[in-house]
């Protein structure tokens, strides 16, 4: 199973952990391209940097270019949208 790790902020850590973000997003740079532009099976979200972290798996299912849900996030140009599937482990 090839994993995308990535951190979040706790308020957006929480909402994908209840199911209620489905979607995660990031910036068109190069440091995304090269990081998003291969394949993965799930993300393990992290809260925070803390070596104890509270984390979360789950299933992903594709990357688009778009526009995002502001409540969940989003900014106001194009980003990475990632779509996210079901949690597989909390």
């Amino acid at each position: 199973m090839k994993i995308l790790h990535l951190t979040l902020k706790k308020k957006w850590f929480d909402m994908i952990t209840s199911g209620e973000k489905k979607e995660e997003y990031r910036e068109i740079k190069d440091y995304w391209v090269k990081r998003l532009h291969k394949e993965y099976d799930s993300i393990l979200f992290r809260n925070g940097y803390s070596k104890n972290a509270p984390r979360v798996l789950v299933e992903y299912n594709e990357l688009i270019k778009g526009f995002g849900n502001k409540s969940w996030g989003a900014p106001d140009e194009k980003v990475y949208i990632l779509k996210l599937g079901e949690i597989i482990k909390k």
